[in-house]
């Protein structure tokens, strides 16, 4: 987990440990960890951590939030979501960098905004050439076709 958290100058002030349950909001500086079961809105300014043994049901606005355990609920971030091969999130994610490792359970739509002034929409113009004639049935004759294009001599064809 250390390699997606860096909790240089990071005060850990507020632990939500193994079989604790809390219902409610909370807004802090630092570091939230949540081993046990959460149940509100979690608004932090730094980061958030939900241990492998971790439940809650939340909507999260933070900096950067790490998922090992159970998340059913909106993620917002301003700097990155991490979703641990242990975790599951059942809700929407909203960041700029989302990293999400091999196993996990993701149901919900992720917007990944990337950098700060990055382009939103895509400035890819689009091309007025009509599509290429492609025989489907017969790939050999379409590269042949790519490979000597249209000036080429009458014994290459």
């Amino acid at each position: 987990m250390s390699d997606y958290l860096d909790l240089d100058g990071v005060f850990i002030n507020s632990l939500v440990g193994e079989g604790t349950r809390f219902d409610g909001d909370i807004s802090l500086h630092g570091l939230l960890r949540i081993d046990g079961d959460f149940r509100g809105a979690v608004n932090a300014a730094d980061k958030v951590l939900i241990g492998k043994n971790g439940r809650a049901e939340c909507s999260i606005t933070a900096g950067t939030v790490v998922v090992g355990g159970i998340l059913k609920g909106d993620i917002v971030s301003s700097e990155k979501v991490v979703v641990l091969s242990s975790g599951m999130v059942i809700g929407n994610i909203t960041t700029p960098r989302l990293v999400v490792e091999e196993g996990v359970i993701l149901n919900g739509a992720c917007t990944v905004l990337g950098k700060e002034g990055c382009r939103t929409e895509a400035d890819i113009p689009i091309s007025d050439q009509k599509p290429r004639d492609i025989d489907r049935y017969n790939p050999i004759r379409n590269a042949k076709r790519e490979a000597v294009g249209e000036n080429a001599g009458s014994w290459q064809r």
